[in-house]
């Protein structure tokens, strides 16, 4: 089904959005003549070395294929195969996979609630109570995601807190950045300051939500890990034959603050969404909204007739919950329209 013979522009998801304008420009540059193959281009050369600005001279930049990928990779530096994970319940690595992490790494996710996505050092500290026993698996990465699944952003200091929990018991913090740049957006920081400078070890740098196609990166700070990188990425499906189409659009991404006007403009958008809320009957908002996501509470019967006109998804249907995305290319008519079916589909 083809979105724009059916519909108007998409909430579902910011990953229905296009390519930007800049990034088809660079996929364009780096389509012209032969280069050597699975990244020993200059492109990619351009990218490492860009990575090393952006985040710190000791950042090693990898080029990957999907942010589940990047997920695979980071994580599988870090694990044996009797270490098991610590994550929100509501993580990526734990919900939306497909148990990739238990399945390719054969490791245990040892999930903890929260309300609001994000772990802190008491969720750390309660379940170490295991290190040292052979029955029990054995915690070795702490993952979080940034922006989290329910759209809220750690500050530098709550990632530097859960660091300090992680490090000093042993464990190695892993960061799931598919909207890292949205984060940084809303927290008005650069991307060095919620990754580098907070203490983590490997996360993920995600492009593809931010108007690249197909271009994620795994990005190591430990420099003790940065050596397995090139075998797992082979090994995990993720070296890209032509990898330089890949290079060039995190690079421009990386490139004169393109990442913050993107994700920037994203958080405009859903930040404009919501404040159109507050005089709609019936219609809440069920968590903050710190970068490009909405997460509403909705009537069935209004959530259902917008469904009919749009595409988006619901996050907890018996509570009535719904998840909205806004984009990089998402436009104030875009939210305007939206809003304004929605205030005739809670009236009727």
């Amino acid at each position: 089904m083809l979105i724009d013979s059916m519909y108007p522009k998409s909430f579902a998801s910011d990953n229905h959005a296009g390519v930007h304008p800049t990034i088809l420009e660079a996929i364009a540059s780096a389509n012209h003549g032969d280069a050597p193959a699975y990244g020993d281009d200059n492109w990619t050369s351009a990218f490492e070395e860009r990575a090393k600005e952006v985040f710190g001279a000791g950042a090693e930049g990898f080029a990957v294929l999907n942010g589940a990928g990047a997920n695979m990779v980071g994580l599988a530096l870090m694990l044996g195969r009797y270490d098991a994970i610590l994550c929100a319940d509501s993580a990526h690595i734990a919900t939306h996979e497909a148990g990739a992490s238990e399945r390719l790494l054969g490791v245990k996710l040892m999930t903890i609630p929260t309300e609001d996505g994000k772990l802190r050092p008491e969720d750390i500290k309660s379940r170490l109570g295991g290190i040292g026993n052979p029955h029990e698996s054995q915690p070795t990465v702490v993952s979080i995601s940034q922006v989290t699944e329910l759209g809220t952003c750690y500050s530098p200091a709550e990632i530097a807190a859960v660091a300090e929990a992680a490090h000093e018991s042993g464990l190695r913090l892993h960061m799931d950045g598919a909207r890292l740049a949205n984060a940084a957006a809303f927290l008005d920081c650069d991307l060095k300051a919620i990754t580098t400078d907070a203490g983590v070890d490997v996360f993920s740098f995600g492009g593809t939500k931010n108007g690249a196609l197909a271009a994620e990166a795994v990005v190591v700070l430990d420099s003790s890990l940065a050596p397995g990188v090139p075998f797992l990425r082979r090994q995990s499906l993720q070296l890209a034959s032509k990898m330089r189409f890949i290079s060039a659009q995190l690079s421009a991404l990386l490139t004169d603050d393109l990442w913050r006007e993107n994700a920037s403009h994203a958080n405009k958008m859903a930040a404009r969404l919501a404040d159109g809320l507050a005089d709609v009957p019936g219609v809440s908002l069920a968590h903050p909204v710190q970068s490009n996501a909405v997460f509403a509470v909705l009537p069935p019967a209004v959530a259902e007739t917008l469904r009919g006109r749009y595409l988006f998804h619901y996050w907890d249907e018996r509570a009535g919950i719904v998840r909205w995305m806004t984009a990089f290319d998402t436009t104030p008519e875009n939210v305007d329209d939206f809003l304004d079916d929605l205030h005739k589909a809670a009236a009727a």
